[in-house]
């Protein structure tokens, strides 16, 4: 075929693939119409039924009275049909579309556009009854009840008995999507899953924010899932889900009564679709009755009672096989033919077990379980049956199997387990014949094969260790001559060339006239339990010989610092001045600290006056101590300024000493000019009382003694007067756990305003009033200016 001419002047014409598609579509246009058409007619001839059936018309007439009742109401006649069906039906479509009417008058902006909702859902029920494949459903429930909620896409699926998934339908979805997900296997959590397992309806906002996977869960435009179980009679057949973009609507009771609805009209579908069922539920439970006849352990097989709306209400006993023991003592007919909750009304309340039956019924999933309590009544008392449980589904029917667990064979496997764990092996030996009898945990603590022959009481010390042999040989005498219960402990030579730590315990057994005819008894392994207490002992010694050599080193901490720092000292003969010093030590030996304090009179006239806290506790503390403040007397007669001497001092703890780091107050009070010089390092300052007033004199910088080799410390001058007390302390006097130390600076400024009579007195009544908790040591120094 020659091409159209392509020049400026040629029409624009479509290709013959461009008309081939325009054909296409048009067809597939017409086609749905058609389909349309024939839903709708669908419902208006069941309309025209239930007129012929209620009026008693021919088919003729029911046509022209609904044409006549159309108009009236100014309805369409495919909207009057589906409100006459809902009346017919009294179903939950019916009582959906009343709900939505109900909601419409109330609510006056509420939408209106569209079919309603009647004519909707019973359009879609009409399309999925009158087919039966699963595929045309899905598609009739998005483009007839879905679409118009904003609904996108939606998924039916097929649960499988062993907990898969298969796609049976699906609508909005493209083919190669669908294909990935034909089938989902069990233990993959999808939003379907999810669903079938809680047996509820799920509601996910996002997939990608939820994590979980499902078909289409890669399209951004398709963030919202809702999946519901699609169930009748208890039973759940598979699940709907359905697709929103972006967010799901709000809960409407209305809208979610529709959807609800829906998963019940897939139920339906899947349930007549064809499958790996026999033809009925007869054949089904007669396959199952002989299968529970030859199986060896208890079995019921069960098969649902459904009530008057459809629901399950109970499982009856269709079957119990002939290994059937019941719990409650009661015979196979009495059990035959009773409904699950009647025979064990327990059932729903302690041991959960109509919960299981029920969850294995409805989603097919077998339930396994060890040692799980099963409930019965015997006159009107609950009898508590431990038992190993198995409930599965086959087909329409449930078996239940349950393995009782013997009390004998029970209690033998604890008491093993309980040898097992004690490392305990029992024997007896027969002293007539000879014959000694072992079990195999006392094969173990010897090291000896099974096939072994065991060692008999006679030969004991012949597998033990020579210094051991008395002790055994007393114990032989008391078991086989005095014929008296008897233990003893002894080390066991293995064969392998290990060495256990092992007691023996034994008592004889006589018979009726009196006579030893045997011993039985047990070993038990104790070497864990003997290396225990070795390493007890050991650290019991330790531990004395540590708290004595630490008594020891507080004992020598405390006799330095009383000899260096006394309690109380003489009064210090300087001109115009008064002072008292005053040391309290920690009340625990333990935290022997390193506060000091010193006051003396310089060649130079000058009075030094200064306190200090070393970091740590114990002779550590003591001797660091006894360092800085030799140093600083030493240090003082150079006539050289509190700065000055704080950062010599600084130097002597960081170089001279192992990693002493001190707090301190160096003060220089001149009596001619009553000015004090001070300074200070990482101290707290000293206190200026003043008549009636009290307050902490203003701060210097200064670091810390010892933390850096290099430090420069501030002087400050203070002019005092007559009758003025200066304090000085370290952090003893005021440092508590609970308490800033701003708060406890205050606390010592309201103490120290008040008045005494004397200069020794003050400092009583500050360490009487200190509300200091952590046990420090204390240096208190008060100086009054006369």
């Amino acid at each position: 075929m020659p091409s159209a001419p392509t020049g400026s002047g040629a029409p624009d014409r479509p290709s013959g693939v461009g008309r081939l598609a325009a054909t296409v579509e048009r067809l597939r246009g017409e086609i749905r119409d058609a389909h349309a058409a024939a839903e709708g007619r669908a419902l208006i001839e069941l309309a025209k039924g239930v007129l012929v059936e209620r009026l008693r018309f021919g088919p003729a007439q029911a046509a022209s009275q609904l044409a006549e009742l159309a108009a009236q109401a100014g309805l369409s006649q495919l909207e009057l049909a589906a409100d006459i069906i809902n009346q017919a039906a009294s179903d939950d479509v019916a009582d959906i579309a009343s709900e939505f009417v109900r909601r419409a008058k109330a609510d006056p902006d509420a939408e209106r556009s569209g079919p309603s909702v009647s004519v909707r859902l019973r359009t879609a029920e009409s399309a999925a009854l009158a087919s039966g494949d699963t595929q045309a459903v899905a598609e009739s429930l998005l483009e007839h009840a879905l679409a118009p909620l904003g609904a996108t896409a939606v998924a039916v699926w097929t649960a499988g008995a062993d907990g898969s998934l298969t796609l049976s339908g699906h609508a909005g979805f493209s083919h190669e999507e669908a294909a990935r997900w034909r089938y989902v296997p069990p233990g993959v959590a999808t939003v379907a899953r999810q669903a079938l397992g809680e047996r509820r309806a799920v509601r996910i906002l996002s997939l990608t924010e939820a994590g979980i996977p499902s078909i289409g869960h890669h399209r951004a435009e398709e963030n919202g899932r809702i999946a519901l179980p699609a169930g009748t009679g208890g039973r759940i057949h598979g699940v709907l889900e359905i697709c929103w973009p972006q967010l799901l609507p709000d809960r409407v009771p209305a809208v979610e009564r529709q959807l609800e609805a829906l998963a019940e009209l897939c139920a339906h579908t899947l349930d007549s679709a064809p499958g790996p069922r026999a033809a009925g539920e007869g054949a089904e439970v007669s396959e199952l009755v002989e299968l529970a006849e030859g199986l060896h352990d208890p079995a019921l097989v069960l098969v649902p009672q459904l009530d008057a709306d459809g629901h399950l209400a109970d499982f009856r006993v269709r079957h119990a096989n002939s290994r059937f023991l019941d719990p409650a003592g009661r015979p196979r007919s009495a059990v035959n033919g009773a409904l699950l909750l009647e025979a064990y009304p327990m059932a729903a309340a302690d041991s959960e077990l109509f919960d299981k039956v029920e969850r294995v019924y409805a989603t097919g999933e077998p339930f396994r379980a060890r040692r799980m309590t099963l409930t019965a009544l015997v006159d009107q008392v609950p009898l508590d049956t431990v038992a190993d449980l198995s409930i599965s589904r086959h087909g329409r029917a449930v078996l239940l199997i349950w393995r009782i667990e013997d009390e004998t064979a029970r209690l033998a496997s604890l008491l093993q387990h309980a040898q097992r764990l004690g490392r305990i092996g029992g024997f007896e030996e027969n002293l007539i014949s000879g014959e000694v009898t072992w079990n195999g945990q006392l094969y173990s603590l010897y090291g000896r094969a099974i096939t072994d022959s065991p060692v008999h009481l006679a030969d004991l010390s012949d597998h033990a260790h020579p210094d051991d042999a008395v002790t055994i040989g007393r114990f032989l005498q008391a078991v086989l001559h005095h014929r008296r219960a008897a233990s003893t402990a002894f080390r066991l030579q293995r064969t392998d060339g290990v060495t256990r730590h092992i007691r023996v315990i034994a008592e004889p057994v006589l018979d009726a006239e009196n006579r030893l005819i045997a011993v039985r008894g047990a070993y038990q392994d104790i070497s864990s339990q003997h290396w225990t207490e070795v390493a007890l002992a050991a650290t019991r010694d330790q531990l004395e010989h540590t708290e004595k050599e630490s008594a020891e080193r507080n004992r020598l901490a405390l006799q330095l610092q009383h000899a260096i720092m006394p309690p109380r000292r003489a009064p210090l003969d300087a001109p115009g001045l008064e002072v008292a010093v005053r040391y309290r030590p920690a009340e625990s030996e333990s935290l022997v600290g390193g506060d000091w304090y010193d006051t003396v009179v310089l060649p130079s006239g000058r009075i030094l006056l200064c306190v200090g806290d070393v970091a740590g506790h114990g002779i550590e503390a003591a001797t660091g101590m006894v360092v800085l403040r030799n140093a600083m007397r030493g240090l003082a007669v150079t006539g050289a300024g509190p700065a000055q001497l704080l950062s010599w001092l600084n130097a002597v703890a960081h170089h001279l000493t192992e990693h002493v780091t001190a707090t301190a107050v160096c003060g220089l009070y001149d009596p001619e000019t009553r000015m004090l010089r001070w300074a200070r390092a990482g101290h707290l300052p000293p206190v200026l009382v003043r008549g009636t007033d009290s307050t902490t004199l203003p701060m210097p910088g200064g670091l810390l003694l010892g933390a850096l080799g290099d430090a420069q410390y501030q002087e400050l001058d203070v002019q005092l007067v007559p009758g003025d007390t200066l304090l000085m302390y370290t952090d003893g006097l005021v440092e508590r756990r609970d308490t800033s130390v701003h708060d406890s600076l205050t606390q010592l400024l309201g103490t120290a305003r008040t008045a005494s009579a004397t200069l020794e007195r003050r400092l009583d009544h500050l360490l009487t009033h200190s509300k200091s908790d952590t046990d420090d040591d204390t240096c208190l120094i008060g100086v009054r200016v006369l």
